[in-house]
């Protein structure tokens, strides 16, 4: 190889400088991808234990209807807690007929229920304080009264009783421990209600 020759080659040849800089530019790439594997990696998970968090013990549910007002709009979302130790006056979400309904426990079992016909509702034989009804109404009640409340079920009947299909109609009845999905705990949208049930 002759000497002009070997100049030509060697002048084709990055400087150190240049290799440097194309080692640190392949490192940073390396580096990216590693990082950007990692985070994708982790927001999966965070995903994943979300959802499982959200189906298992925090359900958020959408109100749609009417029956909770005014405790309850349309179109808001609110949180359920899982648990089955319900009293008077917690609102519960159900599974009836492929639905979720949202409804308030007036007794649990053994309770026995009666309602007037201007809607005064009693629970064995005391009448009930009900400051969220503010019109009270016997609504569409086909169950024979005084109603006592069978074993692994609770009574429920909705905020809006002239509105509410609940325990009051045999098509509802009593629900069922195995039905429910929890307790209403925490009003999230819209925000400006946010806060707990």
């Amino acid at each position: 190889m002759s000497r002009r020759s070997l100049d030509i080659s060697l002048e084709n040849l990055p400087t150190a400088e240049q290799f440097d800089s194309e080692l640190r530019q392949i490192k940073y790439r390396k580096d990216f991808a590693r990082i950007l594997r990692s985070t994708i990696s982790s927001l999966i998970v965070v995903a994943a234990i979300a959802v499982l968090v959200a189906m298992l013990l925090l359900p958020i549910l959408r109100v749609t209807g009417s029956s909770m007002t005014p405790t309850m709009q349309n179109d808001e979302l609110v949180v359920c807690s899982k648990r089955s130790d319900f009293k008077s006056g917690d609102i519960v979400a159900f599974y009836y007929n492929n639905k979720i309904l949202l409804k308030r426990v007036i007794g649990t079992a053994g309770d026995v229920i009666d309602i007037k016909e201007d809607g005064t509702v009693y629970v064995n034989g005391e009448v009930l304080d009900e400051p969220y009804v503010y019109e009270k109404a016997l609504g569409t009640c086909d169950i024979s009264l005084p109603y006592q409340v069978p074993d692994n079920r609770i009574f429920v009947m909705g905020d809006h009783r002239s509105v509410s299909i609940d325990s009051r109609s045999t098509t509802v009845g009593c629900i069922a421990d195995e039905y429910v999905i929890g307790r209403v705990v925490l009003k999230l949208w819209p925000f400006k209600y946010i806060g707990t049930v």
